[in-house]
Order: structure tokens, then sequence, then C-alpha cells
């Protein structure tokens, strides 16, 4: 019997166990966990956990005793080479793990050698995997894919404009080099194939998605105790693309109008990083009655309480219409009435729509918000806000998603 052997794929990412903080960990995790089942064995090149800012297990007990994963010394500038709090910009350029550029590429280097894989992959939102990923395919000849997720450089992101430059030209190398550049949203594949007409075949789509193993065994947690409605935000709040200053406007509106109490209602941020921005904005609109601050709970908890929430609040700025939310994809398929407060004419909103999720208002619109608010909690109270589609939240399992890339890899061989 001829035994074949699977061909590897090297996948650069800062994002992985064992990180604590954020979802976008998930998709680097479940392409590594899904990749053999369809016929690739992945290899890991991650960044040293002190790296990190916060770190946790949850998440590592899920990796198989089998992977290869090999760690790269990186430093964060702002907390490894600062002094008195300051360093120099130089250190954060293209982002503050840049010191991990150099040693990656030189461990990656040995794993190219030893492993032979077929392909390289590298993942965004760490600006510096990209760099290399293209350093090592470059070096080594082995084909790269670049995954961005979302748009990098934008008219107003990076705010530092060195910054902005090195992301300009980290995009136009990877566009060049790659054999493929990745995307999670429409509107972001959109943008990159007008902005690199001359390599616009080479931009492609593979959404985020949510992970159908992880709600194995998982039910709402019966809570009899009299509480107000609760709205349950999950996930990190950012002070430009999630700002919640008109929601708050709004919640203070409806406050002073009597349509709604701190007994009636209340909004749970749960795991939002940016906890003293909220309780600042909060403070400020006269409405921190209304808001709990909560902290981050291992993942298969999170995932128990959005089933259990009475709704589900989506934030998401116009600034951020390519971009969708990668905890979207787990409220969908919690299956618990969505409030969504978006640019309807965005990705997100888009989607939001698509899976027949009706409740849907600018998040810089107060007075819009003020009146979709109460209706929305009136009709979830009474059962009639209605769930996202169940048909439709299918289409987005993970493993779909990993289908999607094995066929990429497999194009590149």
């Amino acid at each position: 019997m001829i035994m074949t052997i699977a061909p590897r794929v090297l996948m650069v990412a800062y994002h992985f166990p064992p990180l604590a903080g954020s979802s976008g960990i998930q998709r680097t995790l479940r392409f590594v966990q899904q990749l053999p089942d369809c016929g690739w064995e992945p290899i890991v090149l991650g960044a040293s956990p002190r790296a990190f800012e916060q770190v946790s297990q949850d998440l590592a007990g899920e990796l198989d005793e089998s992977l290869v994963v090999e760690r790269a010394l990186a430093l964060d500038s702002a907390r490894h080479l600062s002094v008195g709090g300051r360093y120099p910009g130089a250190l954060a350029v293209p982002d503050r793990w840049v010191s991990w550029w150099p040693h990656a590429v030189l461990k990656g280097l040995a794993m190219i050698r030893r492993y032979r894989p077929a392909a390289i992959w590298s993942t965004y939102p760490i600006a510096t995997a990209h760099m290399i990923g293209h350093t090592l395919s470059r070096l080594s000849g082995v084909p790269w894919i670049a995954d961005f997720r979302d748009p990098m450089a934008q008219d107003d992101y990076p705010t530092d404009p060195a910054v902005r430059r090195s992301f300009e030209r980290i995009e136009r190398a990877a566009l060049s080099r790659a054999r493929a550049a990745v995307f999670t949203t429409r509107g972001a594949a959109s943008i990159y194939r007008e902005r690199y007409p001359a390599h616009a075949g080479k931009v492609a789509l593979i959404e985020n998605g949510f992970d159908e193993e992880s709600f194995a065994g998982l039910g709402p947690q019966p809570d009899n105790a009299p509480h107000p409605f609760t709205l349950l935000h999950s996930g990190a709040v950012y002070p430009s693309e999630r700002d919640p200053s008109q929601f708050f406007d709004a919640l203070g509106a409806l406050d002073r109008s009597g349509q709604i109490t701190p007994a009636t209602l209340r909004v749970r941020f749960r795991a939002a990083v940016h906890d003293g921005l909220i309780e600042g904005i909060a403070e400020r609109a006269g409405v921190a009655a209304y808001i709990e601050m909560a902290s981050p709970l291992p993942y298969r908890e999170a995932l128990t309480e959005m089933l259990g929430a009475d709704a589900l609040l989506v934030l998401q700025a116009a600034n951020c219409n390519q971009q969708i939310p990668a905890k979207v994809y787990e409220y969908l398929r919690a299956q618990r009435p969505i409030l969504g407060l978006t640019d309807p004419a965005g990705d997100t909103g888009d989607l939001l729509a698509r899976s027949g999720v009706r409740w849907i208002a600018p998040l810089d619109d107060a007075q819009a918000i003020a009146r979709m608010l109460p209706a929305f909690v009136a009709a979830a109270r009474k059962g009639d806000a209605g769930v996202p589609d169940a048909a439709h939240v299918a289409a987005h399992s993970r493993r779909a998603r990993t289908s999607a890339l094995a066929d990429l890899l497999a194009s590149m061989r």
C-alpha cells in the first residue's frame, strides 16, 4: 500500500492560543483544527506568549497534541521597550510587535527546511505577520497566501502617517508577491480589486463564521431571578469603530422621557477591553445606572451566555462598513433576538438583514436608536422580535470556510 502524505501549510499567526481577549483567534484556530479533514497538515509559527497582554489556557486544550507549533521571540514595544511609558515611534512600525519579524523569519526558514510546506499563510490584523509571510516566501520560493481579513490602509487609519505608509507598503508588497489575498467581506474584497486592478484576480473571499462543535452540548442557563431586560454585547468595544456615545445618548433621552428605567433595562458589556472608556461615556450621558461591565469568560461559557441572553447587541460604526465583527457569526448561531446598531448599507448591516434580522439602526443616529429600542425590547419580551433564519445561518459554519481555504491552497500547487 502506498501511503500518501498530506501537503503542509505553514501558518503565521499572532492571534493563536494562549492569547486571550480577542475573538480574532477563532479564525486561525478553527482552520488549524479542520484543515486535516480537508487533506492539509497545518504547522504554526506564532509569537512568544510574553508578547500577549492577556493569556489563557482556555483554548489551548483544543489543540491536537501532534500539532507542530513554533513560537518566535516577540516583544510588545509599549510594555517591554518603553522607558517612563514612552518608546521610539520606530519600534511601533508597522505595529508594536515588529520585533517578532526577524526572529520569526529565522525560525520560519528552519521550519521550511525541516517540514517542506507546500504553502505559507499569514494573517492580519497584526501587520508584522504579513511582513513575515512575505519575507519567508521571497527567501524560500514557497507560495504565499496573505489573509488580510479586513482592509489595512484606509483614508483615516492608521492615524499615524508613518504607520499608514508602512501599511501601504505591506499591502502593495502582498498583492504583488502573494498568490492570493483573502478578505472576509464583500466590501473589503471589492476595495482591493479596485485599489490594485493589476492583481484583482488574486483577491478572494473567505468570510468568518461560527464553529458548530463549540456549541455542542451547550444551552441557555435558566435564570429565574427577577432581572431587567438585558442587552448583551460580548467582546471588545473600540473607541472609534464601536463608539457607544450615540447609543448612550439615546438611553439618556429614553430615561428622561420615562420610557425606560434601570429596573427595566440593562446593557451588559462582556470583555469590552476598554471598560474605562465605556464607563466615562456612560457617566457623561447620565446612563451609568444602565451599564454593567463584566469580566471575560472562558470561550464556551461566553457562548452559553449568548444562548441565554434576552437579546444580543451589535455595535459597528460606518467607518467599518467593509468589516464584520467575527462575533456576529456566533450571535447568529445563538438564535437570540439581535439589535444591530450599524449602518444598514455596510457589510455588517447587510449580513444581519440577509439573516432575517430586522432591527437595525445607524450607530451614529441617537434619534433612530431611541425610536427603535423601546419597540425592540417590547417585541423581544413578547417573543415577537424574531431570531436569525436558521437555514441562512447554517451556511456560515467554520467548516465551510475551511473547505474554501483548502480549495484555495490546492489551486496553488
